[in-house]
């Protein structure tokens, strides 16, 4: 579905994405994992056409590299950044109508999905979205990328800063999007959301990947995650 090839990215003169492959597949959920610092936001914001960079990022057969992120936007991938962007002086409804595709026919979401999901949201439904918490605010991010109706989304860091009661509701979240067919490119400090929900993981070190496997192969692989997660 998603196919990322000799990912090189760079902000500037700084070479920060050193040969970057990865891949997502259709129905999965695939964690992104490392340090701080260590490329993975500026791997989702390669893909989403956000910096400078070169290589190969295939969409569903399509070369995407180059496209603007608008377009690649409208190609069916959604994008939820770790800064909680959201409208903060319109209500939450607002907030979600906006992230609605015009013209999308029988779309997978409903404003009542959003709602049963989150129904914190439901009661602030008309409650301007700049007063909201940090978590309230990052269910209205997640889910107003979802009213896209993205067939993969990327998410970076939803858990951060979050209460262990919303981390587990935000867990549920990205099992009920592959249940309904969309795949999650999951970027996540917290290795046991990430290894719990995740089909597959990646461990990105300096710019590179030096790790692709299942959960149980990463459990079993002291070496990488002493080298490359733990503190």
């Amino acid at each position: 579905m998603l196919r990322v090839t000799n990912l090189q990215a760079f902000y500037g003169k700084s070479h920060v994405l050193h040969g970057v492959d990865l891949d997502v597949k259709e129905g999965e959920i695939v964690a992104l994992l490392g340090r701080n610092g260590s490329g993975r936001s500026t791997t989702a914001k390669a893909i989403m056409g956000l910096v400078d960079c070169q290589g190969s990022i295939v969409w569903k057969g399509q070369e995407s590299l180059g496209h603007k992120t608008f377009e690649i936007a409208h190609l069916g991938l959604g994008y939820v950044p770790e800064n909680r962007d959201i409208f903060p002086k319109l209500t939450v409804h607002q907030n979600l109508l906006l992230g609605q595709k015009r013209g999308k026919r029988n779309p997978r979401w409903s404003f009542e999905d959003m709602y049963r999901l989150f129904p914190r949201l439901q009661e602030r439904e008309h409650t301007e979205a700049g007063v909201l918490s940090g978590g309230e605010q990052q269910m209205l991010t997640l889910c107003r990328t979802l009213m896209g109706d993205p067939d993969l989304i990327i998410i970076d860091e939803p858990t951060e800063g979050l209460a262990p009661k919303i981390v587990e509701l935000v867990a549920e979240y990205l099992q009920e999007l592959r249940k309904r067919g969309v795949s999650v490119l999951l970027i996540e400090q917290k290795l046991t959301i990430a290894m719990r929900i995740s089909d597959r993981c990646f461990v990105m070190g300096h710019g590179s990947i030096v790790f692709e496997g299942t959960p149980e192969q990463l459990r079993s692989n002291t070496d990488i995650r002493k080298e490359w997660l733990e503190v």
